[in-house]
């Protein structure tokens, strides 16, 4: 998709913002044994969060997308493809100063170098296994952002063409266990990756939004 039409359409976000593929949507299957985090985390009110969905054209005007591959390990989400992101912090301009200040520490993005401006919101995702409420933070850049990981947060930085989230791209359905539960999920198949969960569904409305507007 042309970088310059993307930013055009995400100037104009609907009232009522579109639904990603029902595929998308997580089922539970069995009930495992949840870590005792994990447990906690949804015990307890949630926290909240925001994510940095940021749009940028490649050398050739496509646009694309800036994701993170998140260490592997035996922490919630360990392994999985997300949007740079964290908790709210105090002294934060929220949600669109936790989106970017998270982007900055995870991937070094120099908002001012890249031309990044913050354009709306997604909608808000219950991330229950984390205990979090997220906020996607929709951005543009006029340019390629020049990123490098901190590979205490990230293990892989992507730079993914938006294409790969549009209405009528490839979703993989899977059954495995996560987190605790055996689960029947939709994913987007994304450089050997497979993007589900919380980051497939803001993706998939994201797509959505291009499409309708």
């Amino acid at each position: 998709m042309d970088f310059d039409d993307a930013r055009e359409r995400l100037l104009h976000l609907p009232a009522d913002l579109p639904e990603p593929p029902s595929q998308l949507e997580p089922s539970v299957l069995a009930e495992g044994r949840l870590p005792s985090g994990t447990r906690r985390a949804m015990r307890e009110a949630p926290r909240h969060a925001a994510a940095l969905v940021l749009l940028f054209p490649s050398a050739e005007r496509e646009a694309h997308i800036v994701l993170t591959v998140r260490p592997g390990g035996t922490h919630v989400h360990a392994g999985q493809v997300a949007l740079p992101g964290g908790k709210r912090e105090a002294g934060d301009t929220f949600p669109a100063g936790t989106a970017l200040r998270e982007a900055n520490e995870e991937v070094g993005l120099d908002v001012e170098a890249a031309g990044v401006i913050t354009l709306g919101v997604l909608e808000t995702v219950d991330v229950r296994v984390s205990g979090f409420l997220m906020v996607p933070v929709l951005a543009v850049a006029t340019s390629a952002p020049v990123l490098v990981a901190d590979t205490r947060e990230v293990a892989r930085v992507l730079t993914v063409p938006v294409r790969h989230f549009l209405p009528g791209a490839p979703i993989e359905m899977v059954e495995e266990e996560r987190d605790g539960w055996w689960l029947r999920y939709g994913a987007f198949p994304v450089s050997g990756y497979r993007v589900w969960g919380a980051t497939g569904r803001v993706l998939g409305q994201l797509g959505a939004v291009l499409a309708a507007t």
